[in-house]
């Protein structure tokens, strides 16, 4: 398989609390990868640092074979990204969130982040901004309308392919809770990721609704030949759809495996899913 994303050694740390503690893992191009642990593990860091939100205190992120994140403070003098030195001191720095984006990675967040006073339709078209061609001044005058148009059929399409063009002109708040993480989900797909990110995509949901999203993000993956790296903590979920997973505690990576090897690792059950109350 193809590695579309690669952690190196990654350590992120906040005075003197290091969230992220020397983090390896890949993700192959087609899979479903879940990263999970208890509250407080560094899961949702570790992907603040995958998409640009932090800058590593030091380790290496590598996306489709480039280097996007990097920062060795010990290091030698070296060829940088983008960044400064001053003397063994080196610093390569994450692109902004937006550069990576651009790059075709994008992510969904814990807690749901819509416009919610824009309509269904409007929150995935201006998602796609990121691939539009046209300049302000170009936009100003109106001489955009083609790419314009050309985008808004996507938008069309985009929502009747994720089930909510029969809501598209309706404001996002007022969505039930489980079409609001859809269209967040739609908003990403917007950006015509190669890689998505979902950061527990069913927090909040019921039993039903969770049903439904393990089925979506599946249907997702195929129709848009996507790779889903995703942190979450409904282990139904996690079990039924992941190809692989990954396992933090304390920061630190404490196993990895399919499915069933992670159910059956001691460690994982100590630390995570938890033991039988007379065991």
């Amino acid at each position: 398989m193809n590695s579309i994303l690669r952690v190196e050694n990654v350590t992120m740390q906040f005075g003197g609390v290091v969230a992220v503690d020397n983090l390896n893992l890949e993700v192959n191009e087609g899979e479903i990868v879940a990263l999970i642990g208890p509250n407080g593990a560094g899961k949702t860091t570790a992907f603040n640092v995958i998409t640009g939100v932090y800058q590593p205190t030091n380790g290496r992120v590598s996306f489709l074979g480039d280097t996007i994140v990097e920062n060795h403070p010990q290091g030698k003098l070296k060829k940088l990204y983008k960044g400064e030195h001053t003397g063994d001191y080196t610093q390569v720095l994450a692109p902004t969130p937006d550069k990576i984006t651009k790059l075709g990675m994008a992510r969904t967040f814990q807690n749901i982040r819509l416009w919610k006073d824009q309509t269904v339709f409007d929150n995935v078209l201006i998602a796609m901004h990121c691939r539009t061609h046209t300049n302000f001044l170009a936009a100003s005058f109106r001489l955009n309308h083609v790419e314009e148009q050309a985008q808004r059929e996507r938008v069309a399409q985009l929502l009747d392919t994720v089930d909510l063009y029969d809501v598209k002109d309706e404001p996002a708040a007022s969505l039930p809770y489980g079409k609001q993480r859809r269209l967040e989900i739609a908003r990403a797909l917007a950006t015509q990721p190669k890689l998505l990110l979902l950061d527990e995509p069913a927090a909040g949901m019921n039993p039903q609704e969770t049903q439904e999203l393990t089925a979506f993000i599946s249907r997702v993956r195929g129709d848009f030949k996507l790779t889903v790296f995703l942190i979450e903590h409904h282990m139904d979920l996690v079990m039924d759809i992941s190809d692989r997973i990954y396992v933090l505690d304390f920061g630190k990576l404490i196993a990895q495996g399919t499915p069933e090897e992670i159910q059956n690792n001691n460690r994982v059950i100590d630390a995570y899913l938890g033991v039988a109350e007379d065991a």
